[in-house]
């Protein structure tokens, strides 16, 4: 899921973190704090400040609007699996102006001084372009996006850095909104089930 360059600019100035109810968390190590919230429709937030940056993945399609300290207001739109950088910053508020609630997994970076990107050859993204690829890419994070079709199979790669996953559709094993944290590994996979899957992978550095 691509993101244009104009949208981008407008996306990381939002910093979302919209008003939640019940925030469930998801993992809680040195590296991350996940959590996943839900926005009720049309309840504002009071102002709020983060002071870490995050990974923002909406689960499911919806607007928001986003007003700062200044009073200036911004609108998005986003699909489902949309998935935007959000650093800390300024105190702001939001709301979701949608009719139904909105599911979001927040990962707060707790990795300050992060190292380069370690290279391998079985990088996912160089061996297997056709089911990796990368969303966006900063100090802190890869952020990568795994979709696989119906009993696709994919190259052996391999995988260096902790990484969170966040299940965007239903798999085989997951449901949409499942988050785990996974290490270093090498191997292949296949989607065994007859609909396509999709996840989200944030590499931590």
């Amino acid at each position: 899921m691509q993101i244009t360059i104009a949208f981008v600019s407008l996306l990381v100035i939002s910093a979302i973190g919209l008003s939640a109810q019940g925030p469930n968390v998801k993992l809680e190590n040195d590296q991350v704090h996940v959590i996943a919230v839900t926005a009720q429709p049309h309840r504002p937030s009071p102002l709020v400040e983060h002071k870490l940056n995050r990974v923002m993945i909406y689960l499911d399609p919806g607007a928001v609007t986003w007003t700062g300290a200044d009073g200036k207001v911004e609108k998005i739109e986003f699909p489902a699996g949309y998935v935007l950088w959000s650093p800390a910053g300024e105190p702001y508020k939001n709301e979701n102006v949608t009719d139904h609630p909105i599911r979001i997994v927040e990962i707060s970076l707790k990795n300050t001084s992060p190292a380069p990107l370690p290279k391998t050859k079985l990088d996912p993204t160089i061996v297997d372009p056709k089911h990796y690829k990368v969303e966006f890419e900063n100090a802190q994070v890869r952020v990568l996006r795994i979709h696989y079709g119906p009993h696709e199979g994919g190259a052996m790669h391999e995988h260096i850095l902790n990484r969170v996953v966040t299940y965007i559709t239903d798999h085989p094993n997951n449901k949409s909104g499942d988050v785990r944290m996974a290490g270093a590994a090498t191997h292949t996979e296949e989607n065994a089930s007859d609909q396509a899957v999709e996840r989200v992978a944030v590499e931590l550095k």
